[in-house]
C-alpha cells in the first residue's frame, strides 16, 4: 500500500466566470513580475485538481478495470471508492486527495495516475497542480521570462526549407523564421496580433474568424491549443498574463470555453498539420514540438514544420521559402506596430 501520509471561432456569449490556472510565477523578459500573488491561488489549484481528478474517473468505466458493477449509477465513470480500492488507499485518504485537503506522498500520486490510467503528459499535470496546491512537500519554483539570444534566431533563419518558431507557455509567437511568416500570413495579418507584431496562436485560433481558414482540421488545432495551455496553467497558476489570457478567451468564445472545460493536457505535441494557403493552396506537413532551453528555469517551445520529400506539399513549401526570401526580414515590425 502506498504510503498514505508525507507530501468553430468566436462567438460571443453571456461572460462566465475565469476559470483558474494552475504553479508558480514568472519575471518578464524587462524584470517585471508576472507573478499573482494573491492568497486565494492555492484555492484555485485544489479546485483545479479536484476539476481534473473528477474528469479523469469518470472517463473510465468498471468493466475497463476489472471492477464488478452493481446498480445503476447516477454520474459515469469510476467512483472514488472504486479509484482508492485501484489505489490501495482508504476512500477518505482518496476524497482528501482529490479535494487537495492534504500532503499527497509520491507513492500516493502516483498510484492514483497509474488507477486512473493517466498518460505522462497527465501525470506531471498532476504532480504541477499538487506542487501548486501545496499537497507535496517540495516547493514548486519559478519559471522565468527571458529574451530570446540572437543565435536563437539565427539558427532560425538557417532553416530555409523548414517553417520554425518559438513559443512560450501562453502561445504567443516569440520568434520566428520568414517561412513560419508566409506559411501563416492569414495569422501575421489578424487583428489579433499584438503592438509589438507577436501573434498570439490562441487568441487567432478563437478570436478570428479566418482561422478556420487556414487551418483545416481546425477543431484538432484548437484541442491541441487548450491543452497546452491546460499544462502551462498546472506549471504556472501565478502567472497573471496566462490568467488573463483563459479570462478573455473563456469570455469571448464558448468553444475555448467547452475545451478547457475537458481538461485534456499536453506539453509536447508532433503529428500532421494540414494548412490551406490563401497563395500556394493545401499543404500537409509534418512537425514536431520540443523543448528549447534559454536558461535556468526559463523553457520555451521549438516547433519545425516540414514537408515530405517528392510531395506537392514540398514544391509549395520550396515555392513559399522562395517568396519568403525575397521579402522582409521574419524580424521587422508588421503593419500593427506603426500603430
Amino acid at each position: 500500500m502506498p504510503g498514505e501520509a508525507g507530501l468553430g471561432p468566436t462567438d460571443l456569449p453571456g461572460r462566465p466566470a475565469a476559470p483558474s490556472p494552475s504553479s508558480p510565477g514568472r519575471r518578464s523578459a524587462h524584470g517585471a513580475d508576472r507573478r499573482d500573488p494573491g492568497p486565494d491561488h492555492q484555492a484555485a489549484n485544489r479546485a483545479d485538481i479536484r476539476d481534473f481528478l473528477t474528469s479523469r474517473r469518470a472517463r473510465i468505466t468498471p468493466e475497463e478495470v476489472g471492477l464488478p458493477t452493481s446498480g445503476p449509477r447516477r454520474v459515469p465513470g469510476l467512483r472514488r471508492e472504486e479509484v482508492a480500492q485501484l489505489a490501495s488507499i482508504s476512500t477518505d485518504y482518496y476524497t482528501r486527495v482529490e479535494q487537495g485537503r492534504m500532503q499527497a506522498s509520491v507513492p500516493v500520486l502516483e498510484a492514483v495516475a497509474r488507477a486512473l490510467q493517466l498518460d505522462e503528459d497527465e501525470r506531471r499535470y498532476l504532480f504541477d497542480l499538487a506542487r501548486a496546491a501545496g499537497t507535496t512537500r517540495r516547493a514548486p519554483r519559478c519559471r522565468r521570462d527571458v529574451e530570446v539570444p540572437p543565435s536563437v534566431q539565427w539558427m532560425l533563419d538557417s532553416m530555409t526549407k523548414s517553417s520554425a518558431f518559438v513559443r512560450n507557455g501562453r502561445m504567443e509567437v516569440i520568434s520566428h523564421n520568414a517561412l513560419f511568416r508566409a506559411l501563416h500570413a492569414p495569422m501575421f495579418d489578424s487583428d489579433t496580433i499584438d503592438r509589438r507584431g507577436r501573434p498570439n496562436i490562441a487568441r487567432y485560433l478563437f478570436l478570428d474568424p479566418g482561422s478556420a481558414d487556414l487551418f483545416v482540421d481546425w477543431q484538432a488545432a484548437a484541442v491541441t491549443t487548450v491543452a497546452l495551455m491546460r499544462a502551462e496553467a498546472g506549471r504556472e497558476p501565478r502567472d497573471r498574463a496566462l490568467r488573463e489570457l483563459i479570462g478573455e478567451l473563456s469570455t469571448l468564445s464558448t468553444q475555448f470555453r467547452a475545451q478547457w472545460a475537458a481538461h485534456h493536457v499536453r506539453i509536447h505535441h508532433h503529428g500532421i498539420k494540414r494548412l490551406q494557403h490563401p497563395d500556394v493552396g493545401r499543404l500537409e506537413l509534418a512537425y514536431r514540438s520540443m523543448d528549447l532551453p534559454l536558461a535556468d528555469r526559463a523553457v520555451y517551445d521549438l516547433t519545425i514544420y516540414t514537408a515530405e520529400p517528392g510531395t506537392c506539399s514540398e514544391d509549395r513549401l520550396k515555392l513559399l521559402a522562395s517568396w519568403a526570401a525575397t521579402r522582409p526580414s521574419a524580424t521587422e515590425p508588421t503593419r500593427h506596430e506603426s500603430h
